[in-house]
């Protein structure tokens, strides 16, 4: 009986040194998930003050979590029941007395705008908030795809955050026609 090994070895290498090797793929684009960065300040404060004639006003607080940024705090001098469309802006300029000198909304992967839970909507969209009877609006929103401080792609801080006298539609591009901007404060690291 001859050895079945060393026969099955050679018909292997002769096979492998035959064929021809496969033709290289064309290559494809994976679609990536945003990956959030490690936030590198423990927390944030931005003190709005009214734009376009208002008199809205109020500070908020920013601090890293695990899945985003939370931001609480009070907004007054609303209309009472008003509800109003709530954005982090792309730069940190709260000038113009319109504040339009804040840019657009924050939106480093150049996606849609809509509601901040959906899967697609820009990193600064924010729901809209309300305000109660006396015309305060309280803050208490998670801002995914975000982190603060650091410099990454995703930092929100020293950008702007914007109060618009109407409603966040959800569905306007790029803005949701939320009208003019009536507050805005620079989101600044505080070291304590």
């Amino acid at each position: 009986m001859r050895p079945v090994l060393p026969a099955v070895l050679a018909a292997c290498v002769l096979a492998a040194c035959a064929s021809t090797p496969p033709a290289p793929s064309s290559p494809r684009i994976a679609h990536v998930e945003h990956v959030v960065q490690v936030s590198t300040a423990s927390r944030a404060v931005a003190h709005l003050a009214g734009a376009s004639g208002s008199l809205v006003s109020g500070t908020l607080t920013f601090l890293p979590m695990r899945d985003g940024v939370h931001v609480t705090g009070d907004l007054g001098g609303l209309t009472p029941g008003s509800s109003h469309g709530f954005h982090v802006h792309q730069t940190g300029d709260c000038s113009a007395a319109d504040a339009s000198s804040a840019g657009g909304h924050f939106n480093p992967d150049s996606r849609a705008h809509g509601y901040a839970e959906s899967a697609m909507h820009h990193a600064g969209d924010i729901d809209n908030v309300v305000a109660d009877t006396d015309g305060v609006a309280h803050v208490n929103a998670l801002l995914r795809d975000v982190s603060l401080g650091g410099g990454a792609v995703d930092d929100i801080a020293g950008r702007a955050i914007v109060v618009h006298a109407q409603p966040d539609d959800y569905r306007s591009q790029p803005a949701g026609n939320s009208g003019p901007r009536i507050a805005c404060g620079v989101i600044g690291v505080r070291s304590q």
